[in-house]
């Protein structure tokens, strides 16, 4: 089964909710999910092997959240070389906004710029269609579970 290292960025603790949710299925399946809140870089590169998941919500006009800035601000400034990585991202956002899921965007295009390869599609939450996140990722995730077995 696959290591996991799960980055979230929250400001008010919904994504934080999703992470945990996730982390929880992904064990129970076996996997080995570890949360990295607040993430640092050098710990998710000292892992090559483990496959990397985000979870982030969007702030103000289209940033990541603080506990995650300072990650995104060493993934921009560092560009490791990320060709071995796998990941996935779970971003949540308010669809009146035109910055909707920006954050999780934001970490899609930077992982991606580093060489990372993303497994299946990003999924955007939609928290003025799903009162309840965790349920929206739940069934997202069994799918993207069968395709990192």
């Amino acid at each position: 089964m696959a290591k996991l290292n799960l980055i979230v960025g929250s400001m008010l603790g919904a994504a934080e909710y999703v992470a945990d949710h996730v982390a929880s299925l992904l064990e129970q399946a076996g996997h080995q999910p570890k949360i990295h809140n607040p993430a640092r870089l050098a710990e998710v590169l000292a892992e090559p092997d483990a496959i990397l998941l985000v979870v982030t919500s969007t702030h103000g006009a289209g940033d990541v959240p603080d506990n995650l800035q300072p990650f995104v601000k060493d993934l921009a400034d560092q560009h490791p070389d990320l060709n071995a990585l796998k990941y996935g991202v779970i971003a949540l956002g308010d669809s009146s906004y035109d910055t909707f899921c920006q954050g999780g965007r934001t970490l899609d295009q930077l992982l991606a710029e580093c060489g990372a390869s993303r497994i299946g599609d990003r999924l955007d939450i939609d928290v003025t269609q799903h009162e309840i996140p965790e349920d929206a990722a739940e069934a997202w995730i069994q799918d993207w579970m069968q395709m990192i077995a």
